[in-house]
Order: structure tokens, then C-alpha cells, then sequence
């Protein structure tokens, strides 16, 4: 799973003395080839999302609902699609039922990114955006939205998208390193790249932690898999606490079997309560760098 999944948007302390990571070209080349990128495997998940803490006078008083997550190699590109049912209970108002979508198609060299996604409240629709992202040669770029129309960013030097962020948060892991730190812009809101902090703690045997289900593939969680902690800043403001922080359970595949996401004024787990593997696309002669599949 991409790590900026919209679960951010409808839910960081800073970690100190970190890097900020920038990939060159010839890095990301390396991802692409390497066996990091050979071990994700195209999956549809689905997660049980609910409130597990709540500060006093914080105005919600609930959340619930699920979220399905697909993520697929196409001929050319990552393709990831989410779609969020989310309740909202509040103490002086109905509870609100909002609907969330969000697309991606990021190319395999890392450098194009298209993004879609909408949000409805009780069935009414009340933001669209829509829009594509490129980086350079030099590996700084632009977003620019065709909805709304006037809205673009600039993307700095080293800016990666969500699955190239994902291989190389995972490169980071495998090579023994325990800070991370890169700009990623995702495409699924209004407000531009953020700033991810990550630490990477203990390998962890997820699968005991999760209970037998015949919805769940136990062939997809038994692998490696690691605790990371990540923090993070919005590019927009220069706040010196971050927007939100996250605790997460990475498996080598890419699939994220386990989440906490911690708020000011609450927190939010998203627990994983089925899985499957997806099958790869025949794309004939025409192979893509990924397109082997699992």
C-alpha cells in the first residue's frame, strides 16, 4: 500500500536529526529493477476503521467505518484505487456519512502521476479533484490540477510519489537504516506535498497478531514485516509539530496488515480484515519493468 493512502485527509512530535532523502534518477532506475520492487504483490485489502482514543472536549465523538484498497501493476503503471464509507458522530449534530474515492496511476519510472478523487456527503457530492504531476530530469517538477482548474503546485528536488515512496521507504528498511525522511505529493487533496518522517523499528511476525479468517491469505502475511513510525509536516505551513502521526506494520510485499493513526484530539486504528492477491496484467509483448507479478 502506498503510504499516503486518504486516511490522513479524513482522520505528528518531529523526529529530530534526519536527512531529507532525494532520489536521483539513476536511484530510482535501481528501485525499478530491484528485488524490493519484485517482491510487491498486486492485492485488494479491506479495513475495518474505528476510533480508539478521544481527548476531552474534542468536538467528534466517533468514527467508524471501512476502507477497500486495490493496488495493481497496469502494462506502464502502479494503479492504486481506495474507497472509504465513514461515519462521523458528533454530540450537537446528526451523524454524517461520508464516501470517499481516490485514484492513482503512477508510472513505473516515478516521474508522472495521475490523480482523481471525490467525496460525497450523504450522497452529495462536495469535492472533485482531478489533475497530473510530473518531475524532471533535475527530479524537481509540478502539480497541476484540472479541477479545480487554478490549482497547481511546484514540487521541489527529490519529491517522490506514493509508490516510489513506498520502495524506498523499503530500501531504506532492508539496507539496516533506521531514519527516513522524503517529500511526497499524492495528489488526493488541496494542500500539496507533505514532508514524511519515518523510524523503523523491530521486525514484527504480523501474522500472529491477526486472526485466522477465511477472508484473510495467509501466504500474503507471512513474510517479513516491520514496525514504522511516521510523522507528517505539511510543505504549506512551516508548523514544528506535525499534522498527524502514524504507527504502521509494513510487510516486505508492500501490504500493510496493521495502522494507528494519532490526531491532537483522537486516534484512529485501521485493522486489516481481508485480503486477497490480484492477478497481474497480460500486457502480450509489451512487458513492463514490474509486470511479472506474483
Amino acid at each position: 500500500m502506498a503510504l499516503t493512502s486518504p486516511l490522513r485527509k479524513i482522520l505528528c512530535a518531529a523526529l529530530a536529526a534526519l536527512f531529507l532523502f532525494s532520489y536521483a534518477d539513476s536511484a530510482r532506475a535501481g528501485l525499478l529493477d530491484s528485488e524490493i520492487a519484485r517482491n510487491l504483490v498486486p492485492h485488494k485489502a479491506t479495513y475495518d476503521i474505528k476510533m480508539v482514543t478521544r481527548h476531552d472536549g474534542a468536538p467528534i465523538l466517533n468514527i467508524r467505518g471501512q476502507m477497500t484498497y486495490e493496488w495493481r501493476r497496469d502494462c506502464d503503471a502502479w494503479v492504486t484505487n481506495h474507497h472509504f464509507r465513514l461515519a462521523y458522530e458528533y454530540a450537537d449534530a446528526p451523524v454524517l456519512n461520508i464516501i470517499s474515492d481516490f485514484s492513482t496511476y503512477e508510472t513505473f519510472d516515478g516521474k508522472s502521476l495521475s490523480f482523481t478523487s471525490r467525496r460525497a456527503r450523504e450522497g452529495d457530492m462536495y469535492e472533485e479533484l482531478r489533475g497530473n504531476a510530473s518531475l524532471g530530469p533535475g527530479g524537481a517538477g509540478q502539480a497541476r490540477y484540472s479541477l479545480p482548474p487554478e490549482l497547481g503546485f511546484n514540487l521541489s528536488k527529490g519529491t517522490l510519489f506514493p509508490m516510489m515512496h513506498t520502495l524506498a521507504l523499503l530500501n531504506n528498511i532492508k539496507s539496516g537504516k533506521k531514519l527516513f525522511n522524503a517529500v511526497v505529493f499524492d495528489g488526493s487533496d488541496d494542500q500539496g506535498p507533505v514532508e514524511i518522517n519515518a523510524i523503523t523499528g523491530k521486525s514484527v511476525n504480523a501474522a500472529a497478531s491477526l486472526a485466522p479468517s477465511p477472508k484473510l491469505d495467509a501466504s500474503l502475511l507471512s513474510g517479513p514485516a516491520w514496525s514504522v513510525r511516521m510523522a507528517f509536516f505539511p510543505m504549506k505551513t512551516a508548523a514544528a509539530e506535525a499534522d498527524y502521526e502514524m504507527n504502521a506494520i509494513i510487510h516486505e510485499n508492500g501490504i500493510i496488515s496493521d495502522m494507528k493513526v494519532d490526531y491532537k484530539d483522537f486516534s484512529v486504528t485501521q485493522k486489516l480484515v481481508a485480503i486477497e492477491r490480484l492477478k497481474a496484467a497480460v500486457c502480450g509483448l509489451r512487458q513492463g519493468p514490474l509486470s511479472t507479478g506474483h
